[in-house]
């Protein structure tokens, strides 16, 4: 099984992207899809209809909604993330 795709929807001045994106790059994670809805409002609506929330980061291991920076390190602190992210381990 190939490793997911990561998406996070971010901008340019978010302190809880930058986390969010460290982490990942920790855990191994080579390619992150970087969605800037600073750069296209267009795709805040987008990420609110896929989420219902405003704020950023957003972020998604293949399908699966993880939510937000603070989200993302819930799932590494209870033990799940590693699995998420390489499947074929898990």
């Amino acid at each position: 099984m190939s490793t997911p795709t990561i998406r996070m929807y971010s901008t340019a001045v978010c302190p809880y992207c930058v986390r969010a994106e460290q982490l990942l790059i920790r855990k191994g994670v080579g390619s992150i899809d970087k969605i800037r809805i600073d750069l296209d409002p267009q795709q805040r609506d987008v990420m609110m209809s896929l989420t219902g929330r405003r704020t950023v980061p957003q972020i998604f291991i293949g399908d699966y909604h993880v939510g937000g920076c603070d989200d993302l390190y819930e799932l590494d602190r209870s033990g799940k993330l590693d699995g998420m992210l390489n499947p074929a381990s898990a």
